[in-house]
């Protein structure tokens, strides 16, 4: 008949289980681990333990016997469960692996995922996602780029670059655009509130209840932002806000104002107007080069942080919420800060095009 194990606490082990037994800051685990290894140090068998406790027999026998064969040590942290894991770092399967997430596409989808490479490569999924971890590579996520074709691309890059690292004396730099067909978006049933184990929710489906277009221009100095909302995007509003512009800075001080390659930026009647005013100088992005105006991270954190979470039953309580962000931002206004030189953003173009003509011929 198979005996329980004798078991005997040394002193160095005893205040130790007694401080765990009583359980004030002990985890549960460990609270009866070393309240079975008291009891049978005492001589008591593993039913009248198992029925003292209120556990199984066969935890009983299992912590006793572990006690007796590797000390504290044993219940203190549980032994390693299942197999070790199988790896494929540095093998032939882990190259064939990126090779094919980097080269290849499933014949029915456009991307891979860890089943269906796992499945292709008669492997685990967990095996593909520890390769691309281990490679950076992420086939479910996908990023948007254009670069731009503008013959004169490092020319305005250059200008526009300098203006924001190297201003000119006696002048203030503006980024400005508008924010054309903003929407005022009115949900169909009122969301809930944010709760603990649950965020937020608002319905998918929504009422559009108008637009507006915000004009907003911001300094490269301070930060501050000049913004009005209007109905429409002409040349005429683009005009208005110009002339806006200028009404706010001092008459001896010149104005630099960077913006797009939008029609209405360019318009005769805005030509003339700049010509009659000469100390407003317009400098323009490359084509498809938007990112280069950092009045559009004004716009993103406008979007995130007020417009795209919000319900609005009027295009008047749109404008009210864009009006109460930006006066809000100009009480404590802080500048974006260009970083980029020139020689980087054009040696990262060279090495985006040579990709393309590489991936083109492939």
């Amino acid at each position: 008949m198979r005996r329980a194990p004798i078991v005997t606490i040394s002193e160095a082990d005893r205040p130790t289980l007694e401080r765990w037994g009583r359980g004030r800051t002990t985890p549960t685990r460990l609270v009866l681990r070393a309240r079975i290894v008291l009891a049978a140090a005492k001589g008591q068998d593993n039913e009248t333990i198992a029925q003292e406790l209120d556990a199984w027999p066969q935890v009983v026998g299992k912590w006793r016997a572990r006690y007796a064969r590797l000390g504290i040590a044993g219940i203190e942290k549980d032994l390693p469960r299942g197999a070790p894991k199988a790896t494929v770092k540095g093998t032939k399967l882990e190259a064939a692996i990126v090779r094919k997430t980097t080269q290849e596409k499933p014949r029915s989808a456009t991307h891979w995922s860890t089943r269906t490479m796992a499945e292709a490569m008669n492997t685990s999924p967990e095996s593909v996602r520890r390769v691309w971890k281990r490679h950076g590579l992420k086939p479910h996520l996908s990023r948007t780029f254009k670069l731009s074709n503008d013959p004169r691309f490092a020319e305005k890059l250059e200008d526009i670059v300098g203006l924001y690292l190297n201003p000119p004396a006696n002048a203030v730099v503006f980024s400005a655009d508008e924010k054309s067909q903003i929407q005022a978006l009115d949900r169909t049933q009122p969301g809930l509130p944010l709760k603990k184990g649950r965020s937020a929710t608002m319905t998918h489906d929504y009422k559009r209840n108008g637009t507006t277009t915000l004009f907003a221009a911001i300094s490269m100095l301070s930060g501050f932002v000049i913004s009005r909302c209007m109905s429409r995007h002409r040349h005429q509003e683009w005009l208005t806000f110009l002339k806006m512009i200028a009404q706010t800075v001092p008459a001896h001080l010149h104005i630099h104002v960077i913006a797009d390659n939008y029609a209405t930026h360019k318009h005769p009647v805005i030509q003339r107007w700049l010509a009659r005013n000469p100390r407003v100088h317009m400098h323009f992005t490359p084509t498809s080069a938007s990112w280069l105006n950092l009045i559009e991270r004004f716009f993103r954190d406008l979007t995130d942080k007020r417009i795209r979470r919000e319900a609005f039953p009027s295009v008047e309580a749109l404008i009210r919420a864009i009006e109460q962000y930006i006066v809000a931002h100009n009480e404590n206004p802080k500048p974006f800060v260009w970083t980029k030189t020139v020689p980087d953003i054009l040696a990262k173009v060279v090495r985006a095009r040579a990709a393309l003509v590489k991936a083109a011929i492939a």
